[in-house]
């Protein structure tokens, strides 16, 4: 049976083997591919920045004998955010793009702070204050692109990532993406019950949720809200491709990553 120590040793491969080519600075603690395998562990292990580093050196200190202070090490990973693009999957003919709502706060406690980064808006027919994350599929569910903003943004704020494959991937989308101004030439939008390819979607946000916890997320500036984004975007791309790519006899390549819930 693979324990914890085992899967991080091999995530840690993984990562290294992406981040080669980027040098450690010499006066850095971390080798970059202990950041990124950390802010992995995060995003996979989910819950609060306190909870994580709690659990991080009550179990795992010895994987990681340089290990910063807290605040110190949740600083590094919205510096290092960047590095996480290289684990972003290619673009495909077919594509689907949908959004996600994110609670930063219970609705009730709107306004009282004025550091407040998420705003209202709907989200499964409920009423959220948090933040929208966007998120552009290839066909095997893999994430080619995201973006993020407030949670009271129109979905069709992000044409500009459908934008970025044009000529390269046709996207599918709900109605919710299209403006009045007009569409970009490679979005296809699809009424309620067409294209089935699109419920593709839907088993990816079941897993961000259910396996990473990204429903609720308790981050108080915005920069470390996108950090966990952009960690989390990284760790499924990682972790859905652990066993290489093996479609079944249809053609269909089966999603899952609840192996690895931590």
């Amino acid at each position: 049976m693979t324990t914890t120590i085992d899967f991080i040793t091999a995530l840690f491969y993984e990562v290294d083997e992406q981040l080669r080519p980027i040098p450690k600075h010499p006066e850095a603690h971390l080798w970059p591919s202990e950041v990124v395998t950390l802010g992995l562990l995060h995003a996979l292990k989910g819950g609060g920045n306190r909870a994580f580093y709690r659990w991080l050196t009550r179990d795992y200190r010895a994987l990681f004998p340089r290990l910063p202070e807290r605040t110190r090490l949740f600083r590094l990973f919205t510096t290092h955010q960047d590095w996480t693009q290289l684990f972003m999957a290619a673009p495909t003919v077919l594509g689907v793009i949908d959004t996600y709502g994110i609670e930063l706060i219970h609705p009730i406690r709107e306004g009282r702070s004025p550091q407040q980064i998420g705003r209202k808006g709907l989200s499964n027919h409920r009423w959220i204050v948090g933040g929208k994350l966007c998120l552009l599929l290839n066909q095997w569910g893999w994430i080619v692109g995201w973006a993020c903003d407030t949670a009271n943004v129109a979905d069709n704020t992000f044409q500009w990532l459908i934008q970025q494959v044009d000529g390269r991937m046709i996207v599918l989308s709900d109605t919710g993406f299209h403006a009045a101004e007009g569409d970009p030439s490679n979005l296809k939008l699809c009424q309620r019950g067409e294209w089935e390819d699109r419920m593709l979607v839907e088993t990816v946000l079941s897993m961000l949720t259910l396996v990473c916890h990204l429903k609720k997320v308790m981050h108080r500036g915005w920069a470390y809200f996108q950090a966990r984004l952009a960690f989390t975007m990284a760790a499924f791309n990682v972790l859905v491709q652990w066993h290489g790519f093996q479609p079944n006899a249809s053609g269909f390549v089966p999603l899952s990553i609840a192996e690895f819930s931590l």
